[in-house]
């Protein structure tokens, strides 16, 4: 589902603003916000019951919204994610000093991913960069897989729930390694 001009104007107006989004993905529902407002990440945090030391994904549309984190990985390496994005699929970057620490947690890596979702591509296009990316769930609970679950979970608390459905994988995104290329977590596909 594209969304409409206007939609994308009011999302991204909020997430300026500091607000906090509710978004489908390919498997389940996110929570998300601009990676540089550290009020909006420690919302989510709050809001999932999270905490920061664990780190969050940064989504986007296209690779080049993430090339500043990209910095220092080989052309192999570079090949492999051109090969892989757009899809569901997480890669654990090294961290090349770019990273804010609410971002990346306690780790050595970046969680990057570069989606095909048409709700994910149309934000961060809008935006030209990566928005948080992170389970709408409080933490311990399933994800979200409907709007309504989300409101269940979390009320009034998400600033605005974007509209759109889940687009064909059961779960979240698999988390690989960049430098191994080990499954961290795998996905199935519906």
């Amino acid at each position: 589902m594209q969304l409409p001009l206007w939609r994308i104007d009011r999302i991204i107006h909020g997430l300026t603003n500091g607000e906090v989004i509710a978004y489908p993905t390919e498997g389940v529902w996110g929570l998300g916000c601009l990676p540089e407002l550290h009020a909006s990440v420690a919302h989510i945090l709050t809001l999932k019951r999270r905490s920061w030391k664990a780190g969050l994904i940064l989504v986007a549309s296209q690779i080049s919204h993430v090339d500043e984190y990209l910095d220092g990985i080989t052309n192999e390496q570079r090949r492999l994610l051109e090969s892989v994005w757009p899809a569901p699929v997480t890669f654990l970057v090294p961290d090349n000093g770019f990273v804010p620490c609410w971002i990346k947690g306690r780790n050595k890596s970046v969680a990057l991913r570069v989606s095909a979702h048409p709700v994910v591509q149309g934000i961060c296009q809008a935006l030209g960069g990566p928005i948080v990316s992170t389970s709408a769930n409080p933490t311990g609970r399933k994800p979200a897989t409907s709007a309504l679950k989300v409101r269940q979970y979390f009320g009034n608390e998400v600033d605005l729930l974007v509209p759109g459905n889940l687009s064909g994988q059961e779960g979240p995104s698999e988390i690989r390694d960049l430098d191994t290329d080990e499954i961290i977590r795998s996905r199935r596909v519906i």
